[in-house]
């Protein structure tokens, strides 16, 4: 502790160079206009957070020292709250099994030691133990004294109070968050117990504490009045904060609406999660839902963390374009959203077994999205500057909250509710990037219609200029109207990426084929050919190179299916089909099989397949059309061989 509270001094004694490097900083930026370049976003939040460091350390250097005399004259408390963190008496019960009367006997009260802190909180970190404070009042006026003392940390599982009363009786009240809500002296979103002193009394007030999560004890002695002030203002504060949580929760739900785009979903499952947590964290959720359930009620919290990061991560990753900009990386983004969905069931384990392993796995995740973000600002990604910013402003209202519980920042709006604010600067950033990026989609959308009125206009020239000539160029204008459509009919029946026949010229081949099979007896074969993993070679290579593929397999089709009868068609995709009339289906598997070897032989490269090159499977039928079938038979059996074709191991041929 001693070390500690060195380190402590040392770090203060530096707090008047911290901030002067740091404002030196900000006077730089100012003199060189760098506010408003987006390369020097990272150096002024930098900036900030040193002005922050600095201003903690003068915040918390005043900390007074333990007194000597353990008795506290609550007098004191008027206008202000005392703090009682150096005033306890604590005493650790590692078995949980002492009693109040145990506590009280001469040989165990004994053994009561000076709390020795001097911050606004006393902290026993996760332990499985209880822990005993004990704390002597007086009032040495002549008048009686009532007061409000205040446990300002709403997730302590257990908590009872012991208070002696003027009959010689103990007032007894056993509360906590695993207990219902109505057990608490005080309706109160943290625990309040009131006290009534007599005149010239020295009452000695006990308190058994012992928790499952983080044990943190903010104590503080009120006077009702000042305390009733203090309420109201700290409930305006949170129902501020909510409130700001419900506008920007219900603005982006009619983005959604209005533009489809699921960022703007996603952004409100991230608030809600991060309001929920926040209101559990808070007692809020406790106090208004009164909840019964002692394990929902003591873990809801972590619940609500757990939710906050994946979701928070969920929106991260399509806010900065994670998949665009790292996509190996995005596959375990993904593992990692999944984890955190899933990790409340973590928490059904008993007791604390995984606290402490949550604790880290926060922290974790708290530096992957910063990480992340941090890299893809680097890549200059437009949205990362906001939110790095915003995310970064939640992390330092949390390191401020912790401080404040652990007692090295004194107890005040700010830092009491030091998340919630470093969550409402966060929601404001990312609504002016959320707007930022609906005023983008705007642009863009005006830049299109601007080009497309554009084209309209010179088209509305063109034929006006056209009509002015029409009459002179009767004759010449219809030969070339002519052989305009014959190019678009031609064009309408041609694969634009192949430059072989569509999927329309397919169905008008096949239909005029299986006629004329049906009138002349001829059989009718038909293939139908699919790259093997195409879709791998697509994720390997990327689209283009895809469809360089693509135009390779249709070059070797239409070489080998040198016949003027045969029709080569990319039926959809990676897909590509061959009729040819008047032929049998063995000869049709010899034309595949002849494909297969000329494709081989361009030996183009694909590392998923076994033979690492592109190579093809299909499925062949042929059959006389009869009287009342359909050419659409012929394609489910050719379509059925080619499904087996690529159960059976794909780069072979199938007969139907």
């Amino acid at each position: 502790m001693c070390c500690v509270r060195r380190s402590w001094s040392a770090a203060c004694d530096d707090r008047r160079l911290t901030s002067s490097c740091a404002l030196s900083a900000v006077r730089a930026l100012v003199h060189r206009r760098l506010f408003f370049h987006p390369h020097c976003a990272l150096r002024w939040l930098l900036c900030v957070l040193a002005l922050a460091g600095a201003s903690v350390a003068l915040a918390s250097s005043g900390d007074p020292a333990a007194p000597a005399n353990r008795t506290l004259d609550v007098t004191h408390a008027s206008a202000g709250p005392l703090t009682l963190t150096p005033w306890f008496d604590v005493l650790e019960d590692p078995s949980g099994a002492l009693s109040f009367e145990q506590i009280r006997s001469p040989d165990i009260a004994a053994r009561f030691t000076p709390s020795g802190r001097s911050g606004t909180a006393l902290n026993f970190g996760i332990t499985p133990s209880a822990w005993w404070l004990r704390l002597r009042l007086a009032n040495p006026g002549d008048g009686a004294l009532d007061r409000l003392l205040e446990v300002a940390y709403a997730r302590l599982s257990h908590l009872d109070f012991y208070a002696p009363q003027s009959d010689g009786t103990w007032q007894q009240l056993h509360t906590g968050t695993t207990q219902p809500f109505d057990s608490r002296g005080y309706a109160h979103r943290n625990f309040v117990f009131g006290i009534a002193l007599p005149a010239h009394a020295e009452p000695t007030i006990y308190l058994r504490i012992a928790s499952t999560t983080a044990f943190v004890v903010p104590t503080r002695l009120w006077e009702p009045a000042a305390f009733h002030a203090f309420e109201r203002s700290d409930y305006a504060a949170q129902a501020w904060y909510f409130g700001m949580v419900a506008a920007m929760v219900l603005f982006n739900l009619l983005l959604f609406v209005r533009l489809k785009d699921w960022l703007y979903l996603q952004y409100v499952g991230f608030a809600l999660s991060v309001a929920f947590a926040m209101a559990a964290q808070n007692g809020l959720v406790k106090e208004v839902f009164r909840l019964e359930s002692p394990l929902w009620s003591d873990l809801c919290t972590s619940f609500g963390y757990c939710f906050s990061i994946a979701s928070g991560t969920l929106f991260m990753r399509r806010m900065v374009e994670v998949p665009r900009l790292l996509p190996r990386l995005d596959p375990w983004l993904k593992g990692f959203i999944s984890f955190y969905f899933l990790s409340p069931f973590l928490f059904l384990v008993p007791g604390q077994t995984l606290i402490k392993a949550m604790a880290v796995g926060y922290i974790l995740a708290i530096a992957v999205v910063l990480s992340v973000a941090a890299y893809s600002a680097w890549l200059r990604q437009r949205s990362a500057y906001f939110f790095l910013a915003a995310f970064t402003l939640v992390c330092l209202g949390a390191a401020i909250y912790a401080l404040h519980a652990i007692g090295l920042m004194p107890t005040n709006v700010l830092t009491a509710n030091a998340i919630q604010l470093g969550s409402t600067l966060e929601m404001i950033l990312l609504a002016l990037a959320l707007a930022d990026r609906f005023i983008q989609m705007r642009r863009e959308r005006a830049a299109m219609q601007a080009q497309l009125l554009a084209t309209q206009k010179t088209l509305i020239d063109t034929l006006r200029h056209n009509e002015q000539r029409l009459e002179e160029h009767v004759a010449e204008r219809t030969v070339a109207l002519e052989a305009a459509n014959r190019r678009l009919e031609a064009l309408s029946r041609t694969d634009g990426l192949t430059g072989i026949a569509n999927r329309r010229r397919f169905d008008e081949v096949l239909a005029s084929e299986w006629a004329r099979s049906q009138r002349s007896g001829e059989p009718l074969a038909l293939a139908m050919i699919d790259i093997d993993w195409f879709k791998a070679y697509n994720d390997h290579y990327g689209h283009l190179a895809g469809d360089d593929c693509l135009r390779s397999v249709a070059g070797v089709l239409a070489n080998c299916a040198a016949r003027s009868t045969d029709l080569v068609a990319r039926y959809g995709g990676e897909e590509f089909a061959i009729i040819s009339p008047h032929t049998t289906a063995a000869q049709m598997q010899a034309l595949v099989l002849a494909l297969q070897q000329s494709l081989a032989a361009l030996a183009l490269p694909h590392p998923t397949t076994p033979s690492c090159c592109v190579t093809l499977c299909a499925g062949v039928a042929a059959q006389i059309a009869q009287p009342g079938e359909a050419p659409e038979a012929l394609v489910a059996a050719a379509d059925q061989a080619l499904y087996q074709a690529k159960v059976a191991g794909r780069n072979g041929v199938v007969l139907a």
